[in-house]
């Protein structure tokens, strides 16, 4: 690795934790819309909750996602906002949690996010920005690494951008503190390598969800965590 390097953005699904959003949406929006079915019909309930979320993945920089998203879904089916957000709310506290069953720890994820500190680097979570703040710090500490001194979590509420808009990352670098050519972005799909197109160096994690496309660029390495780990030790 290059002696540039002062920062390393890490990936959260499929790269600090064992899960495939492939398998985890689909239980996550049912238990979702289970918590609304006295309130909305599943299905209907479901369209418009990705209607929502894909306005945030079109976010051009104008609020945060989670303004966008507001804008977007509600009200809803004749509920207001301030009628459902309690529901959301609970949702999180109390059936969220039991999701952690369809994830596995990666036991070298706190090692390698140690050992990076360690030596000195920033260090950052850039999970794409789609959750609220609480899913992603439960997500964290499934993956063990709740309690690390990150220097920023991209969360729905603080990000206005989500990958793999370049602009994610140009923020993300911003909030670390260094320019895109002294970050490392660690993560497992093609939306994190597009990183290397604002000057990132870049690290591939291979999992299921891995699938780049003939325009991904070439990532800097490619590799496990534990490879990782023996390039920082170098």
């Amino acid at each position: 690795m290059t002696d540039a390097i002062r920062a390393i953005l890490f990936d959260l699904d499929g790269t600090l934790l064992d899960s495939s959003m492939d398998k985890f949406l689909p239980i996550y929006l049912k238990a979702l819309s289970g918590r609304v079915a006295h309130l909305f019909e599943p299905k209907v309930f479901i369209a418009h909750l990705l209607e929502a979320t894909e306005q945030m993945v079109a976010n051009d920089g104008r609020a945060t996602n989670a303004e966008v998203f507001a804008q977007a879904f509600y009200p809803f089916g004749g509920y207001s906002r301030a009628e459902l957000e309690p529901i959301f709310d609970a949702f999180y506290a109390e059936d969220f949690p039991k999701l952690q069953a369809v994830t596995r720890r990666k036991p070298e994820a706190r090692h390698v996010v140690e050992l990076a500190i360690a030596l000195g680097y920033d260090v950052a979570v850039v999970t794409n920005p789609l959750f609220p703040e609480t899913a992603i710090r439960q997500r964290m500490q499934w993956a063990g690494v709740h309690d690390l001194p990150f220097k920023w979590v991209t969360t729905y509420e603080n990000s206005r951008y989500a990958k793999p808009n370049l602009c994610y990352f140009d923020d993300a670098c911003a909030h670390v503190g260094h320019p895109p050519e002294n970050c490392l972005v660690v993560g497992d799909e093609h939306m994190d390598m597009v990183a290397r197109h604002i000057g990132c160096e870049t690290f591939l994690v291979p999992g299921p969800a891995t699938a780049l496309k003939p325009e991904t660029p070439e990532p800097t390495y490619r590799g496990t965590l534990a490879d990782l780990m023996s390039l920082l030790e170098r």
